[in-house]
């Protein structure tokens, strides 16, 4: 079957939400300590005791919102352990993640001046499964509140006058799982408690986020929706593509990042085409209840999760990247981007050292994951006019099984200086052994120039190493305007490409 994507580009009507190019960084073996956060004293490059190479790397992509500090984490983290002088901060154990010792020396401050020099909004994640209203209240205030109120006196004493001006804030973490086992209908009551007192201080309104589903739990969908709708500004699902999902033990098998075959390659990328049929399910429900599409759905932890790498701390879940992750992101963002009516911020898991990291740390040293380099090529379709497209793909078989060869979505780009902005197709082809040759329409305008980059390895496993960091990176690739105004390229095979047309 020939391959052929025409694009509608005078037909979008959603803009794609920048922050569905959002990250999240829990406290969990190597995000927060060594990871991002080095200290002042560290031999290590650093501004204020956060990585300059983190900050710089993060910057580069345009980071639009980070969520901290959990996770799991965050239904045990008490906020007031991570404030005023570094050495007086009472230390904690990490329960969830090995049992291990926290400093706190990584605490509200330092969040909020991280996500200041990365350019990215702040998204705090609150308390609910083992902390108290007045705790969640006290810190909003905290954080948002002006001098002469208590807690925004003391924050003004720890050093910082002014408010935070914090937007997002979630009410818990998975409280169906980790962060409380709850019942649907038992959190939904939890829930219009606790966001009562999410106050809003000096106009500065609150987007509230609820806890949502794990998967195709759409009975918590159902009744989130039902009991608490009027009071949610964002819902959030959780859904991560491995190989093994039925269980939530992290010590359950999950197969290796780096040593598999192409069953293994198949089975994670159908996982990850799945979560367009999982979206779907749950937009429907938020449908019924929320016609006008307030409520957004809010997909604050995806990515891929496998065994942790031989000869590390399995309760740190640090993994290696490779162009199979790289398919996976790709699929990830073009289904969140083709549900931009309703999907208005996702988060991907973790942004550093952990689970489908963006970058990875040893001592001194950083590497950019394959992961990153999509987020890099998918910028452009950040804050851009969602398009519609209809694709005609080939299959990519594997035994009796079948996935559709291409994934694409496309985007209209306000560019500064360019007329109309230039349209961006981004299109991934999951065949591991076998080229999509490729005809793309573009109805609606001229296009008069055309470019492309590619993302590809040589090998199912091809991945960046601190001995060869740059092993997989973006190249420039071929794409031919024809003379009746359509593109043709050739796809590698497992591979992501953008398409610009301008």
């Amino acid at each position: 079957m020939a391959n052929r994507i025409v694009i509608n580009s005078d037909t979008g009507t959603d803009v794609i939400d920048r922050n569905i190019y959002g990250h999240f960084a829990e406290h969990l073996g190597r995000c927060i300590y060594d990871g991002i956060w080095v200290g002042e004293s560290s031999p290590v490059a650093n501004i204020h005791g956060i990585r300059t190479d983190i900050v710089n790397a993060l910057k580069e992509i345009g980071a639009p919102v980070v969520r901290w500090p959990g996770g799991c984490f965050a239904d045990e983290y008490h906020w007031k352990d991570g404030i005023g002088p570094r050495a007086a901060r009472k230390s904690m154990i990490n329960t969830h993640w090995g049992g291990e010792a926290e400093s706190n020396h990584f605490g509200t401050h330092e969040f909020f001046e991280f996500c200041r020099l990365i350019g990215a909004e702040p998204y705090v994640c609150g308390n609910v499964g083992s902390g108290t209203v007045q705790e969640m209240q006290e810190w909003i205030e905290y954080m948002n509140g002006a001098e002469g109120s208590p807690m925004a006196d003391l924050r003004a004493q720890n050093g910082s006058r002014e408010p935070f001006k914090l937007t997002y804030f979630g009410v818990g973490n998975e409280n169906w799982g980790c962060g409380g086992n709850m019942r649907a209908e038992y959190y939904a009551d939890l829930y219009r408690r606790f966001q009562t007192f999410v106050r809003s201080y000096n106009g500065q309104k609150i987007f509230k986020v609820a806890c949502g589903p794990r998967n195709d739990d759409y009975h918590w969908t159902d009744v989130l929706m039902r009991d608490a709708g009027n009071l949610v500004d964002g819902l959030a699902l959780h859904y991560y593509s491995r190989l093994f999902s039925t269980g939530a033990n992290y010590d359950e098998e999950r197969g290796s990042a780096t040593q598999f075959e192409e069953d293994q390659w198949f089975r994670i990328l159908h996982h990850a085409l799945r979560t367009d049929t999982y979206i779907r399910g749950h937009k429907a429900i938020m449908d019924r209840y929320d016609p006008k599409k307030r409520v957004a759905l809010i997909v604050d932890e995806w990515g891929t999760w496998y065994e942790s790498e031989p000869g590390t701390n399995r309760t740190h879940l640090y993994q290696q990247n490779t162009i199979r992750d790289a398919l996976v992101a790709g699929i990830s963002l073009n289904i969140f981007n083709n549900h931009a009516d309703r999907v208005r911020m996702a988060n991907i898991a973790q942004t550093v050292n952990v689970l489908q990291a963006m970058v990875l740390t040893n001592g001194a040293q950083m590497l950019l994951t394959p992961t990153y380099h999509v987020f890099h090529m998918y910028r452009v379709h950040q804050g851009a006019t969602l398009l519609p497209v209809a694709i005609q793909s080939g299959n990519y078989a594997f035994g009796d099984e079948s996935l559709p060869q291409l994934n694409a979505s496309a985007s209209l780009a306000v560019e500064s200086g360019a007329a109309g902005g230039s349209v961006n197709l981004t299109v991934c082809n999951l065949d591991p052994a076998k080229t999509a040759d490729l005809l793309c329409e573009v109805r609606g305008r001229t296009v008069a120039r055309v470019e492309a980059e590619t993302l590809t390895g040589a090998r199912m496993n091809a991945h960046n190493t601190f001995d060869r960091p740059d092993l997989v990176q973006p190249v420039n690739h071929a794409a031919q305007l024809a003379g009746d105004g359509t593109i043709r390229c050739t796809l590698p095979p497992m591979s992501v490409t953008r398409i610009t047309m301008r």
